[in-house]
């Protein structure tokens, strides 16, 4: 059965996933395409345009939250004509399944701050624990502002009342893969958003 369909956070767009692309048995048969290619590029182009309205004139710093920012970030920044600061932080509270714990943040990699308008890209807002943590966290560090972009939020799960500035797509509770996201350590590399059942998780190896 298909998964119930992501909704854009602007106006939806439609299309199909990049013809030619293989992966193994074990994901084209476990995973259900969500969000195609071209949808999630159209959601891209979107969440540029409107970061680069509301930054005109002004430098701006990028913060990706590893790992699975990795590919939003990179096809982000390209559609950005600002002067860019990109830097990478790691937090998270998720250890390679899908119980959530203590939030960790290691901001070794991180740009200095100070003073600085400040964005923070992550993949996902689920219970926004790690996006609160990492606000809490930047404004320690006095920079001009700060403000959040996620490629998904998905609805119904939020323990807190923060939302983030920017969302590219709003998606049912489903657990989702691809383009960034992971379910230990697979499918980051799948150019599409898919949704695994949660009975299928069981056939996916550490």
């Amino acid at each position: 059965m298909r998964p119930p369909r992501a909704k854009a956070a602007d106006a939806p767009r439609s299309g199909k996933a990049r013809a030619g692309c293989h992966f193994p048995a074990v994901e084209t048969r476990l995973v259900k395409t969500l969000l195609s290619e071209t949808e999630l590029q159209a959601g891209i182009s979107r969440l540029a345009g409107r970061i680069q309205s509301d930054y005109a004139g002004r430098s701006l710093t990028i913060l990706g939250v590893m790992t699975g920012s990795v590919v939003v970030m990179a096809d982000l920044i390209r559609r950005l004509e600002l002067p860019l600061r990109v830097g990478v932080v790691q937090a998270s509270s998720y250890k390679g399944g899908l119980t959530s714990g203590p939030l960790s943040i290691a901001a070794e990699l991180m740009p200095d701050v100070a003073d600085r308008d400040v964005l923070i890209l992550d993949d996902i807002f689920d219970t926004g624990r790690t996006m609160l943590g990492m606000l809490d966290h930047l404004q320690s560090l006095g920079p001009r502002s700060v403000r959040s972009a996620v490629l998904l939020l998905k609805e119904g799960r939020q323990e807190v009342e923060y939302r983030p500035d920017y969302v590219a797509f709003r998606i049912p509770d489903l657990f989702v893969v691809g383009y960034g996201l992971d379910y230990r350590d697979q499918w980051r590399q799948l150019p599409y958003v898919a949704t695994l059942e949660p009975s299928d998780l069981a056939d996916v190896g550490p």
